[in-house]
């Protein structure tokens, strides 16, 4: 069993999704609202008995991987390094999959923070700095929970380790732990030495890199600066990463709240006194990506930025990113210039009282700009006008704005006309490129016809009752079936049955139905697609059509789940007798209406042979169109 398979086996892909969703039970599977995109009414099922998902508004689906790579918008060894450690699998190193560059790197990072962890808890010279922390008002759980470490005061003991570890100087370098050296050129040297150590996480949980704050004992010689950060690298992009979002992201998601400080310590504080919401920015402004990876879970954000000069512009850089993709932004004022894990260490109530009471961001600047302003002196109410216009500009929202610049009407006393007027002749600087929109429910991407949907509901009844395969096989041909994916699947399932026949000399119908189920029809379709096999019937579409055939199976089976489950014996026959009879209807009136189009054209040709035989393939179909009545 490979890695993939063994995870499979031990998670259960109902758990994984509640850790991101409430499932509600619906007859033998689960619904709830899709994550993927915006709906009222429940249409996204999971199935604990086959493993998948499938959401019957935008048409999303698959296996546990596909919703973790869908919902933290990562890749699949990312997925894999992240369900991996949840189902209690060790990934085998030389396994394949893993050997690419990126992930060599992935593994070195995670080996220097186990390393950094282990020396700052059992070293001697780390002593002082476990004091530190401890007055610092960490806990021995803290520590241990975001793997704080200890880089010791060598040059080499970390290349060392991972050299005989199988990495080479050069890949150490690329992680960005060690630093060539000037004076030897081939040789490398530590990048870190007597450091605190603050592993830096992407969202998936996966150590890229570090912050490193010097020991308090060396504090005053230090020249290199009391903080240093791991430099980009292949792993690695600041303005991609926040620290603490793949702690909190879930709690963001249920509390629909984040809330974004500047600091490590910030946030370890926070989340050590229970708000678990928070993440930090790491000292530099938003990003857009940044904004976008919050977007994820919540529109609403909250910033606790040290209110100083630089921690002004930061915040004034974040909130731009912010209210181009329509974020809901306030500002949260601490007393007395202090920092959030001062402010929590000393009374997390005043911590909670300031986030409760933290101010909408037009709010915030209203407050900020006119503090220094005489409203009384004209020109003072336009140099507010001027300052407050550029930042109405900022707002993505247009209802948003248009609300503001009422206030703002109010609070100068000037006619609204004359702002809006002088708001569409600023032009500010560009606006970062929007969020990208939204996966469209699949009515409105493609709405499928009645008879397509009939389709698919008659071949879901025979992946839910294989007991009918038979008589459907027998009453419906595939031309009569609607829509291609549709027609492949069929075909696929005919010569699946046919196949059962052919191998085992006509076995009895009992032991031929026994085999045609979902899973055992799903592993011989995978297998057609992976052998490419040549001797496929006419008409079979191979390769990516193929793969959407095992798309479509997830949906259909599912599809019959949710539609069928409660049907007694009776109900299911005459449910597909009524399908069979609307899809052959269909069929009938499509032909005759061609036939009649093509006589139409033959008469005009003088063609009275080619008149007659349509005539009598027409009088054929009418004949059957009257069997099946109404």
């Amino acid at each position: 069993m490979d890695n993939v398979e063994e995870i499979k086996a031990k998670l259960d892909i109902v758990d994984v999704i509640r850790e991101y969703i409430s499932l509600k039970p619906a007859g033998i599977n689960f619904r709830a609202l899709c994550p993927f995109h915006r709906e009222k009414s429940p249409s996204f099922m999971v199935s604990p008995e086959k493993q998948i998902f499938h959401c019957f508004g935008c048409g999303q689906g698959g296996d546990v991987f596909t919703f973790v790579q869908e919902i933290e918008g990562i890749n699949f060894v990312e997925a894999l390094r992240m369900l991996a450690p949840k189902a209690g699998v060790t990934l085998k190193r030389q396994d394949p999959k893993l050997s690419s560059q990126r992930n060599r790197l992935l593994d070195i990072m995670e080996i220097a923070q186990e390393y950094y962890h282990q020396q700052l808890l059992e070293s001697q010279e780390a002593t002082e700095v476990r004091k530190y922390l401890a007055d610092r008002g960490l806990t021995k759980e803290t520590i241990t929970e975001w793997k704080i470490g200890y880089s010791p005061d060598s040059w080499d003991d970390l290349t060392n380790l991972l050299n005989k570890k199988g990495y080479s100087d050069n890949e150490i370098f690329l992680a960005g732990l060690s630093i060539k050296s000037d004076k030897s050129p081939g040789r490398f040297y530590n990048r870190f030495r007597s450091r605190i150590m603050f592993p830096i996480n992407d969202y998936s949980g996966a150590p890229v890199a570090f912050s490193a704050r010097i020991s308090p004992a060396k504090e005053a010689d230090e020249q290199m600066g009391k903080y240093i950060n791991s430099p980009a690298t292949m792993v690695y992009d600041k303005s991609r990463i926040l620290f603490g979002l793949d702690r909190a992201k879930l709690v963001i998601k249920n509390e629909d709240l984040a809330v974004i400080t500047e600091g490590q310590m910030d946030v370890i504080t926070a989340h050590q006194h229970g708000f678990k919401n928070v993440v930090a920015s790491s000292g530099t402004a938003l990003t857009g990506d940044q904004i976008l990876l919050l977007k994820r879970y919540t529109n609403n954000i909250s910033l606790a930025f040290d209110m100083d000069k630089a921690g002004q512009l930061a915040a004034d850089r974040g909130i731009k990113e912010a209210m181009a993709h329509e974020m809901n932004i306030k500002v949260i004022v601490l007393e007395d210039g202090k920092d959030p894990d001062e402010c929590i260490r000393e009374a997390k109530e005043k911590w909670q009282v300031a986030v409760d009471n933290s101010k909408h961001i037009m709010q915030y600047y209203f407050d900020k700009i006119f503090a220094g302003f005489d409203l009384e002196k004209i020109e003072d109410r336009r140099e507010a006008a001027k300052k407050v216009l550029p930042i109405l500009m900022k707002l993505g929202n247009k209802i948003e704005q248009d609300f503001w610049l009422k206030k703002l009407s109010e609070k100068i006393e000037i006619d609204e006309r004359v702002l809006r007027e002088t708001l569409e002749n600023i032009k500010g600087p560009k606006s970062p490129a929007p969020a990208k929109k939204e996966r469209q429910s699949e009515p409105e991407r493609e709405r499928r016809s009645r008879e397509e949907m009939l389709s698919e509901l008659l071949l879901a009844l025979i992946l839910k009752f294989p007991d009918l395969i038979d008589y459907i096989i027998n009453h419906i041909q595939i031309d009569q079936i609607i829509g291609q994916d549709n027609k492949n699947v069929y075909r696929s399932l005919i010569m699946y049955y046919n196949s059962i026949i052919d191998s085992q000399g006509s076995p009895d119908n009992e032991t031929r139905i026994s085999q045609v189920n979902y899973l055992q029809f799903k592993n011989w379709l995978e297998n057609q697609i992976s052998t490419q096999a040549p001797q496929v019937a006419e008409g079979q579409i191979k390769g990516a059509n193929n793969n959407n055939q095992l798309k479509l199976l997830d949906r259909l089976v599912l599809l019959g789940d949710k539609d069928f489950y409660s049907l007694e014996v009776g109900e299911v026959k005459n449910e597909t007798i009524k399908i069979i009879a609307w899809l052959k209807k269909y069929y009938l009136i499509h032909r005759m209406k061609e036939i009649e189009k093509i006589i139409a054209e033959s008469e005009k040709e003088g063609d009275k042979d080619r008149v007659e035989e349509l005539m009598q393939e027409l009088k054929v179909l009418s004949d059957e169109m009257r069997e099946i009545g109404d």
